[in-house]
Parts: structure tokens; sequence; C-alpha cells
């Protein structure tokens, strides 16, 4: 019969054969436990001590000796400590196991609490108009709106910003973010002084939609000059703007010159660099310093959002929770979307912009007629109209080729 070693013990084993031959059994009448009080029969004195405990593991036919067969070391650390070679070595064994299901199980938590973070943030309102309305297009179009208001801001924001201290709310940024079936992403830049026609108020600029009739006014009215069904909306202001900006570390843009702008508060050199919240702002809001006016303005907010949209999904701030966590939370705080927005559409908004700023999205601006038309509201923006319906038509039916031939005329 096969008999364990000392120090081993297999399931099943009695006392007595598991203490070997020649070894008394524990608690057998008339031999002797190791009681150290010398009493005869009955288990031992329960260990005081860790070291007492380690030794009693060892101790042939011992009742505190682990089942199963394993083995204890009972090698000691300086200072008497027992070693973790104390460990049941099948314990060992599996620990790494039992690690990896809870890994996986984080890993497939982390993107959701980033969404939820991000979605309980969101401000809702119903910025969509109904009534009549132009007919459902392939892909999908967001008007995508940057609002001047400085009513949430205090006066150190607004002098920390160089955002003045303009009251009432119009909006500062007026962009088309088109997704086509195939999945490409078009953003289309409207400057704020494009002089259009605003239902039941007239010909004037634009941005005045917002003022006359909130949201849904600006929609009608996009929607009237383009032709356009827009299907969801989103806002942000000027404070959220920033604070994004600073929440994900900074944001890396090119200025193709050097651009010193004392109203916006920023004077950044040429060349590519990385901008904190209020340089950003600045940068993406001067005009009176530019030559090209709101033109040149346009093409710098569509730049600044599509590096905002790159570096929120990249591997530096998704892959660091403390950084990720609280660009989750600044970015939904940041928006203003529609009732009827559902997290899908707005997956599919933040995807749109990162890839906008990659090699398969096109940037470009409704082509203009006249920079300088003057009018009864003053200076406005008139859109080449021939060239403007040629773009409009190609997003209503998502010919890309000619959405790219325009854009690059515009940069040619």
């Amino acid at each position: 019969m096969y008999r364990a070693r000392p120090g081993f013990r297999l399931r099943g084993d009695s006392d007595a054969s598991a203490a070997g031959p020649g070894v008394p059994a524990v608690g057998a009448p008339g031999r002797s436990t190791g009681n150290p009080t010398g009493s005869q029969g009955g288990p031992p004195p329960a260990p005081r001590t860790p070291q007492e405990f380690w030794a009693a593991q060892n101790a042939p036919g011992s009742p505190y000796a682990p089942r199963g067969a394993t083995r204890v070391d009972t090698r000691e650390l300086p200072g008497g400590t027992p070693s973790r070679y104390g460990l049941p070595e099948r314990g060992r064994r599996r620990w790494p196991r039992r690690l990896v299901p809870v890994l996986i199980l984080l890993l497939l938590a982390y993107p959701l609490v980033l969404a939820a973070l991000a979605w309980t943030g969101l401000t809702r309102i119903e910025a969509l108009p109904s009534g009549d309305r132009p007919a459902d297009t392939p892909g999908t179009t967001f008007l995508v709106i940057g609002s001047d208001s400085r009513a949430d801001l205090s006066r150190d924001e607004r002098a920390r910003l160089g955002t003045g201290q303009a009251t009432g709310v119009r909006t500062d940024t007026m962009m088309l973010l088109h997704l086509t079936g195939s999945g490409a992403a078009v953003l289309v830049s409207i400057p704020r002084d494009s002089y259009v026609p605003i239902p039941g108020h007239g010909r004037d600029k634009i941005n005045a939609a917002y003022a006359y009739g909130g949201p849904q006014l600006a929609v009608r009215t996009v929607e009237q000059a383009t032709g356009l069904r827009i299907d969801d909306f989103v806002m942000t202001g000027l404070g959220s703007f920033a604070a994004v900006v600073d929440a994900v570390g900074g944001v890396r843009v090119c200025p193709k010159t050097a651009l010193k702008d004392t109203r916006a508060h920023i004077d950044v050199a040429k060349g590519c660099q990385t901008m904190d919240g209020p340089t950003a702002l600045g940068y993406a809001r001067a005009r009176y310093s530019d030559p090209r006016g709101d033109l040149g303005r346009v093409e710098r907010q569509r730049e600044v959002l599509a590096a905002i949209a790159s570096k929120t999904l990249s591997p530096s701030v998704l892959g660091l929770p403390w950084r990720a966590a609280p660009a989750a939370r600044a970015g939904g705080t940041a928006l203003t979307v529609d009732d009827g927005t559902t997290p899908w559409g707005l997956a599919r908004f933040v995807l749109g912009m990162r890839r906008v700023s990659g090699g398969d999205g096109v940037r470009m601006t409704v082509p203009i007629g006249n920079a300088s038309l003057q009018t009864s509201s003053g200076e406005a923006v008139q859109w080449d109209r021939t060239q403007a319906l040629k773009l409009f038509t190609a997003m209503k039916t998502d010919d890309l080729a000619t959405i790219r031939a325009l854009a690059a005329a515009q940069t040619s």
C-alpha cells in the first residue's frame, strides 16, 4: 500500500495511515498526541502564532494539515514571517486563470461606462421642427451649431476666454455634417453672415435665425436655403468648447500663418502646436485680424472641431481612464442635442467628426459669390447660387465625386 511521505496527506487517508508507519495516531488512547500539557487523548491545542500554525500543518498526523496531496513549505523570511511558498502549489497555479475573466469583464464594461458618462451629461431640447419639411434623402445630415451666448459664463470666464460682453444668443458657428450611405463624411461650413431668407423675418444674416426663433427656426432656415433635410441637431457653447479641449489635454493645430487678435486674446505662431482650451477657442473665433474675415474663420473652426474629435478618440485619451472619464463627462456636458437623438446617433456624429479629420473626409465651405455684399443688416456673404445648388444636390444623392471636385476647387 502506498503511503504519503511525511508532509503530504492524501484525500481519504485516516489519521493513522497518513502519519506513516510507526507514528501514533492523533488522539489514540495511551499514546502521546503532542499535547504540551502531557494529557492523554483529545486533539492538540490550537496554534496561537503564525509560526505554530505553519509548523502544525507540516506535523505528521496533525488535524491542521491541508487536505489533498499538497505540500506546505515552511521556509521563512527574515523576522520569522512565512514566505509566499507557504501557499498550496495548486492555489498558486489557479489564480492567473481566475484573473482572466475579470480582466475581460473590465474591458467590456470600460467603453460602456464612458458612454454612460457622456450620455447622462447631455442637454436635450426639441430642436427639429414639425410640419412641411424636405423629403428624406440618403445618408444622415447633422446641423452643428456653436452658440455665442455668454449667459452661462462668469465675469472671470469671459475675461479669460476673451468672449466680450455681448448679450443675446446667436450662432457663432454653423456647419452641416453629412454622412453618406457608404460611410464617408462631409463637413460643410455655412458662414454666419450668409444672407438668406429667414421664414417670417425676411432676408437677414443666417445667424440671426436662432435669435429670432431658437433651434427650430435655425433648422427650418437651413432646410429652406439648402433643400436638405436635417436629421439631427448638435449644439455647443463657448465655455463648454474650451472645457472639452482642456479635458483631452489640448489639441494639435497647425496654423498656416501667425495670428494675433487682441479681441480673441490670442497670439499664435505659424506651424503645428498644441493649444489649450482658451487658445483653441480664440483661434477658432478670431476674424478681425484675418484678412479673409468670416471665410478664414470657418476654416479654422473646422480644423479645431476635427482635432477635438480625433484627440478624444485617440489611444492617448481612451487608453488612460483618468483622462478618458473627465473627457467623456466634459464632452457630454458640452453638447445640446435634439430630444430624439439616440446613443447610436450621437456615436455616429462623433465618429463622423473624427473621419473628417482623416484622409477619407471632405471639408469645405458653401461656395461664395460675394463676400462683401452690402445689405440693410450690414456687410454680408452671398452664396454662389449655381455652385451651392450643385453642392446641395450632390449631398442629397450622396454624389461624393462631385462634392470632392467642388472642395478641390476651393483649395486650388
